[in-house]
């Protein structure tokens, strides 16, 4: 479903947009919160109309030889250039996983079932940022659907909802959830308009053009961290 990342091989570092007027990257009063894996594992399980969905963050003595798998299907390579042996599909893993904490590779498991491969990322600490503009603690992901019967049947838009919807909710600084696939991946851009993102820009990434897909906050998300708590009997006023 979709491409490569904004600039693969420089994930980890922090960026400037060009010019005289920096991306700010954090809120001066909220330090920069690394996206570990303990933390995308505590957001716990969704339920979805196709069944119980989890992220799980990779391993990769357990998880590489279904990822290479994956990266090896025609349709997946297309736009993750990832084809190859094993260690082709390793060496993007070995980057997050060693890098700086800000992106997780997960595995998408649905009902038990590893069948999803994911990145979630802090995109505002990404490259990305040089390329749109970045609020502090934007959430960043990439998503792949890996064999070829759970695709085409509308499980990526559910998915794609599921997880968004787990971010906001876990993350309550993440302003919104973003998402670049690749112009040509048509299906990819459907399914991120079937979850609720919306188109915001065309981009020009160092190895694509990009659709820049948002999710913003949604009045509920809004509603949950803003509301106060219902008052006690002995605090409501008389009537």
């Amino acid at each position: 479903m979709q491409g490569q990342p904004a600039d693969p091989a420089a994930r980890p570092r922090r960026t400037r947009r060009p010019g005289r007027h920096p991306v700010r990257l954090r809120h001066p009063r909220q330090p920069a919160a690394p996206m570990t894996p303990d933390r995308v594992r505590d957001w716990g399980p969704a339920g979805t109309p196709a069944g119980l969905f989890r992220l799980v963050p990779v391993r990769l003595e357990r998880d590489l030889p279904l990822l290479a798998g994956w990266m090896n299907d025609p349709a997946v390579a297309a736009f993750w250039e990832l084809s190859g042996p094993p260690d082709v599909t390793a060496g993007h893993l070995r980057a997050q996983l060693t890098g700086d904490g800000h992106s997780v590779p997960c595995l998408g498991v649905l009902d038990g079932t590893p069948m999803s491969y994911w990145e979630i990322y802090r995109a505002d600490l990404d490259p990305l940022a040089r390329h749109y503009p970045a609020r502090p603690h934007d959430t960043g992901l990439h998503v792949l659907i890996g064999a070829s019967r759970d695709r085409g049947r509308g499980l990526g838009g559910i998915l794609l909802a599921a997880v968004a919807d787990l971010a906001l909710d876990r993350s309550p600084r993440s302003p919104r959830v973003v998402a670049e696939p690749d112009l040509r991946n048509v299906p990819s851009v459907a399914a991120f308009l079937t979850a609720g993102f919306r188109f915001s820009a065309e981009i020009d990434l160092p190895t694509k053009r990009a659709a820049l897909m948002v999710r913003d906050r949604s009045p509920r998300h809004r509603l949950r961290y803003a509301v106060p708590a219902p008052l006690t009997p002995a605090e409501e006023p008389a009537s």
